[in-house]
């Protein structure tokens, strides 16, 4: 796979983690199963990817102020530990059942946030339900350990209809959080020899830009819009987990 095709796929699954606050493991694991990587180095290379691509969207969304920090600390609190059980739980549960419960789930965020009718622009500490962010923490730290995902793309809705945090702030929210989430499983996987340094130094450049632009693009996307789209990924994700 030549350069300039590690660049493009860089940039799409940057701009996705940039824009939604997700990692995009969802989209990176299977390709590079495609382009040949073992399973288990693509799981271990693709958090490495995130990691880059979070911290890149993370420093832009935190310049434009769109950053909890309470919220981060509390969730990661919880979700490290929690991802650790969750990993030692998967060996006892069946893989599919895990599947279709974590699928159904993401149908059920994806139809809540879809039809929240809630219009906001700045965040409001007063509102946020901060005693919630713990159980959001536990959520996605445990899908990540039964599944062996980045649990990112829960933090977003979650944030969002648990806690109360307005979209836009739960996107940026969400790529702090995320960053320290899957540097966390980088260094386990680098200690096991399951990432890849050249394919992370190929998709670097691409993964670092791509963050960049969709972190930018978020503040000139409406509300509305950004849900939909959320929506739409939830939908796809969970549709991906079903079959």
């Amino acid at each position: 796979m030549g350069l300039i095709a590690y660049l493009i796929l860089g940039l799409v699954i940057g701009f996705i983690a940039g824009l939604f606050g997700v990692g995009g493991g969802f989209l990176l694991i299977p390709s590079l199963v495609i382009l040949g990587v073992p399973i288990h180095k693509a799981i271990g290379t693709s958090l490495a990817c995130i990691s880059i691509s979070a911290l890149a969207s993370a420093y832009t969304h935190i310049r434009s102020g769109r950053v909890l920090y309470r919220v981060v600390l509390l969730k990661e609190l919880v979700s490290m530990p929690s991802a650790v059980f969750g990993a030692y739980l998967s060996s006892y549960l069946p893989e599919r059942l895990l599947r279709v419960v974590f699928g159904v789930l993401l149908l059920y965020l994806a139809v809540a946030m879809f039809w929240s009718k809630k219009e906001e622009s700045d965040v409001e500490s007063d509102k946020i339900k901060y005693r919630n962010v713990p159980l959001v923490g536990l959520i996605s730290g445990l899908v990540s350990g039964l599944l062996g995902v980045s649990g990112g793309i829960l933090n977003v809705p979650l944030f969002h209809t648990l806690v109360g945090i307005p979209i836009k702030y739960a996107v940026g929210t969400s790529s702090l959080a995320l960053f320290f989430t899957a540097l966390a499983g980088t260094f386990e996987h680098w200690h096991l020899a399951h990432v890849q340094p050249n394919v992370v130094l190929f998709l670097a450049p691409g993964l670092i830009i791509g963050a960049r632009l969709g972190a930018k693009t978020v503040s000139r996307v409406n509300t509305r819009s950004l849900k939909a789209g959320f929506a739409a990924l939830l939908v796809i994700v969970a549709i991906r987990m079903l079959l």
